[in-house]
């Protein structure tokens, strides 16, 4: 292979399907946003385009079918994730568009498809930001990810921290019941008879003086 071979095409190839499957999903993202139509319209029409060859147009994997559909189904809430995970002077509305989608598309990945181990999602989120947005960008995308799949952890029912909670609230649980157990009716009654067991005691005392 000649050494004036471009380097996009060195890694082109050594990029997954799967990675593949991403990034055309973060760049219809893109193009919906900026059209302002339906990602999941943009997909039907690709795959319409691409049963004829004389279009020109790359048939459209099954993942990144399945990305878009999903984070057209989920924005609000993957919106909402990034926008709590962003430094505090930043909005999600004003970050570039083109991060907007790689976000999205990985944030989907991390709260909704079980099936993406945690690190793959971010790695290739972040490698996806590197190859198509600013220097700038697949740091703070890094960052962000990174405490996505923190809290998606933290708030995962098989966490240590999870458990610990559980198990606090069932030793409190535990103790109310225990308390429950025992009718107020008995225990006032119990209450009732140690006093006058005190007296009859007082009495006999002040007899035997």
């Amino acid at each position: 292979m000649s050494d004036n071979t471009p380097k996009r095409d060195i890694n082109y190839k050594r990029h997954t399907a799967r990675y593949r499957a991403r990034r055309r999903a973060a760049d219809i993202l893109y193009e919906a946003e900026n059209r302002d139509i339906d990602p999941v319209a943009i997909v039907e029409d690709r795959i319409a385009l691409a049963r004829e060859d004389r279009n020109a147009v790359a048939p459209v994997a099954e993942y990144t079918q399945v990305i878009v559909k999903g984070v057209a189904e989920e924005l609000d809430a993957i919106d909402d994730t990034i926008s709590r995970f962003l430094a505090e002077d930043w909005e999600l509305h004003r970050i570039p568009a083109v991060d907007r989608a790689i976000l999205r598309v990985s944030v989907w990945e991390l709260l909704f498809n079980p099936d993406i181990p945690t690190a793959t999602a971010v790695v290739e989120g972040v490698e996806i930001a590197s190859q198509y947005s600013n220097e700038q960008a697949a740091p703070y995308i890094h960052a962000v990810l990174d405490d996505v799949a923190q809290s998606r952890s933290a708030e995962s029912p098989m966490s240590a921290e999870h458990q610990g909670l559980e198990e606090e609230e069932h030793d409190a649980a535990a103790a109310k019941d225990t308390m429950d157990a025992v009718p107020p009716a008995e225990s006032a009654e119990t209450a009732s008879n140690a006093t006058a067991t005190d007296e009859d005691s007082e009495s006999a005392e002040d007899s035997a003086e």
